[in-house]
């Protein structure tokens, strides 16, 4: 089953499904505030696309960081500040047994719906 993670609100999500329903295709959403978000997922993301890639430095919620904190971001200390904070995640996550993606591109969801 394909699952979008990500937040009701946000433009990329409803983007990713809008795209997504009028392909006809099934899918879960996954909401990262009102359904939650475990360290296991985290780590299965970050270790399928990196955490850097994950991390959503162009949020409001980045920018409230302390800059010496965003300037020594280490994996472990990223992956506490999304579990604490999941508008750090980059959005949507696509996942499948077959592939992860994070962020929408219209590209990107063709080439690994085609694959």
């Amino acid at each position: 089953m394909l699952t979008i993670y990500g937040i009701p609100n946000c433009d990329a999500c409803r983007k990713a499904r809008k795209s997504l329903a009028a392909r006809g295709l099934e899918f879960r959403f996954h909401d990262l505030r009102k359904d939650g978000i475990d360290i296991q997922m985290l780590e299965r993301w970050s270790g399928k696309v990196g955490w850097e890639t994950l991390l959503n430095r162009k949020s409001l919620t980045w920018r409230q960081v302390p800059e010496s904190d965003r300037q020594s971001m280490s994996r472990d200390r990223a992956l506490a500040l999304m579990l604490e904070e999941p508008t750090l995640i980059k959005r949507p996550v696509l996942e499948s047994d077959a592939f992860t993606a994070v962020g929408f591109s219209e590209q990107r969801f063709e080439d690994f719906l085609a694959g």
